[in-house]
């Protein structure tokens, strides 16, 4: 029975065209400078680049984007997670409408939303009835200006690859 679930399984990975196995690779590169991170997303005819703020650490990603008063055009946060989470994310003490992409571990974009700014974002009250809850599971959710994405032509089912620094 294990023998011909491993033959099976085998056969299901050797019929992926060669092109896909690359791609189920992690969306993390080792590339470039450590100081200046970096999101690309291929659209077919050119590359939409963001440059990233990173919130790698439970403390970062609590903080996020709170308090930040506005954010350059193609810039975004990467808040970057070491197992695959569903966490929801609120707007909670956040000044700037956002939209987020939920992104799985070979930078496959699960799920965007737009998160337009409370009516009073110091009201905790308010903030957790608005919840935004991601379609699938993810390993890393990116917080860009409201819109980004939609200008840019970048929706689900896109890959995104993410160059942090050099190893």
């Amino acid at each position: 029975m294990r023998t011909t679930l491993l033959a099976l399984i085998i056969a299901a990975l050797l019929a992926i065209p060669p092109s896909d196995r690359v791609r189920a690779q992690t969306a993390i590169n080792s590339c470039g400078d450590p100081a200046s991170p970096y999101a690309e997303v291929d659209l077919g005819k050119g590359v939409a680049h963001l440059d990233l703020l990173l919130a790698r650490t439970e403390a970062e990603r609590e903080q996020g984007l709170m308090f930040v008063q506005n954010m350059p055009p193609d810039t975004g946060m990467l808040f970057i997670y070491t197992a695959q989470s569903s966490e929801a994310y609120w707007m909670y003490h956040t000044l700037i409408p956002l939209s987020i992409a939920w992104i799985d571990h070979d930078g496959t974009i699960v799920d965007i939303q737009d998160m337009p700014v409370l009516k009073d974002p110091n009201d905790m009250a308010e903030a957790a009835q608005t919840v935004y809850s991601p379609r699938a599971p993810y390993w890393f959710a990116l917080e860009v200006n409201e819109g980004w994405f939609f200008q840019h032509g970048v929706g689900v089912g896109q890959q995104m690859s993410f160059c942090l620094g050099g190893s």
